[in-house]
């Protein structure tokens, strides 16, 4: 077990990456509080996803960047080597064609930062998950 030195909570892996404290409030509070290497990637993914559900709500939901209506729609997190998408599972098995090259898992797309951003996926993943729902 590895404890945190700044909070004290123990984790199973060394050094594992959480929120010490409070959770941020807003999307953009949790973009800023990220290293810059990760800022660039989030605000893209981010713009992406408000013009694509431009009628969701923007909230913090598992400590994580969320877009909600009725239920959350999709979120997206920051990791040391990829920005973890999480769309769920279903979404992820509809999209299974087009995320071959990419990293998944149930519910979630790994989107390293070695690569592109898939924007216009992202974009039609957002889509389908806002009209999966309201079916």
């Amino acid at each position: 077990m590895w404890k945190c030195p700044k909070c004290g909570r123990t984790f199973k892996n060394t050094n594992q990456e959480h929120y010490c404290g409070e959770p941020p409030a807003t999307i953009e509070e949790y973009i800023e509080r990220q290293p810059e290497y990760a800022k660039p990637y989030l605000r893209q993914i981010n713009k992406t996803i408000r013009t694509a559900l431009p009628d969701a709500e923007e909230k913090i939901s598992w400590s994580m960047p969320t877009y909600w209506k009725k239920r959350n729609l999709i979120q997206f997190a920051v990791f040391k080597k990829h920005i973890g998408l999480y769309p769920g599972p279903e979404a992820v098995e509809a999209f299974a064609d087009k995320l071959r090259e990419y990293k998944t898992s149930k519910g979630a797309i790994q989107l390293p930062y070695d690569r592109p951003l898939p924007l216009g996926l992202i974009a039609e993943i957002a889509k389908w998950c806002k009209e999966e729902s309201a079916g």
